[in-house]
């Protein structure tokens, strides 16, 4: 079964080497308290090459934070030079993979066939896949919002089990928002993240799109997290370039 709590994920994208990953993750902990934990779970997903500093760093400490890759191969093992499997993930303590950034999408050319095929390979490996969905500026002003996000939402969902359903997370990534600084409005936000909720609910009952946690991303920042969180239908934040700053971080995490 999923987390009830809100998910806030930090996407830190190519940035950071092992070093500054340590240090952004030191200085995170340290202004987080417990309560902030009971009350959030809370990922950070560091490029590959920072991920068995972070683990260590996380294990040692013993630190509350939960451990996330950003992208992964549907392959277990083999000739894939520069692919990183969801074994090697697993074997380091990765908690959530996300599967089907819009930066995934348009700029590697990654289609909704291959976004299934890691998603299913993340959950075959027993952690938790972030499927990203998402508009484009010319979807947005045409108002093929959700056209496009049935598509993206069925192909990646369709015939899945409850168990496996409740392991998932959908990640609501208006392509047109995202280091633009230019976020959907709450109201924008919600209305999409529930028209995923009802697609989830018709796919695979009310059961499972009650658990399914729906996150927003798309320029979070500490100004706008409260009014995003404070909607219906979003249980979390996928967030960028803020998740980068520890303070700006542990404010969007203190919102929620």
């Amino acid at each position: 079964m999923a987390d009830s709590k809100p998910l806030i994920s930090g996407n830190w994208k190519m940035n950071c080497n092992h070093l500054e990953a340590i240090q952004l993750v030191q200085k995170l902990d340290f202004k987080l308290q417990s309560k902030d934990y009971d009350r959030v779970e809370i990922c950070v997903h560091p490029p590959f090459t920072d991920l068995r500093s972070i683990q260590t760093l996380i294990d040692g400490d013993k630190m509350s934070l939960k451990l996330g890759a950003q992208n992964c191969s549907w392959f277990e093992s083999g000739a894939y030079t520069g692919e990183v499997s969801p074994s090697m993930l697993a074997k380091l303590n990765v908690s959530y993979v996300i599967v089907g950034h819009s930066e995934r999408r348009e700029l590697f050319g990654e289609t909704d066939e291959i976004v299934r095929k890691k998603l299913e390979a993340v959950l075959r490996h027993n952690m938790s896949p972030i499927l990203c969905v998402g508009d484009t500026l010319e979807e947005y002003e045409t108002e093929k919002t959700q056209d496009k996000v049935f598509f993206q939402i069925q192909s990646g969902l369709k015939g899945l089990s409850f168990e496996q359903l409740s392991k998932v997370v959908v990640a609501y990534e208006p392509i047109w928002a995202i280091g633009t600084g230019h976020n959907a409005t709450p109201s924008q936000a919600q209305a999409t993240c529930s028209f995923i909720r009802s697609i989830i609910s018709d796919l695979g009952g009310s059961e499972a799109a009650s658990v399914v946690r729906i996150q927003y991303g798309g320029s979070v920042r500490p100004g706008n997290a409260h009014d995003l969180l404070s909607q219906p239908d979003i249980n979390g934040l996928l967030v960028g370039s803020a998740s980068l700053d520890a303070d700006s971080f542990a404010e969007i995490i203190n919102f929620a």
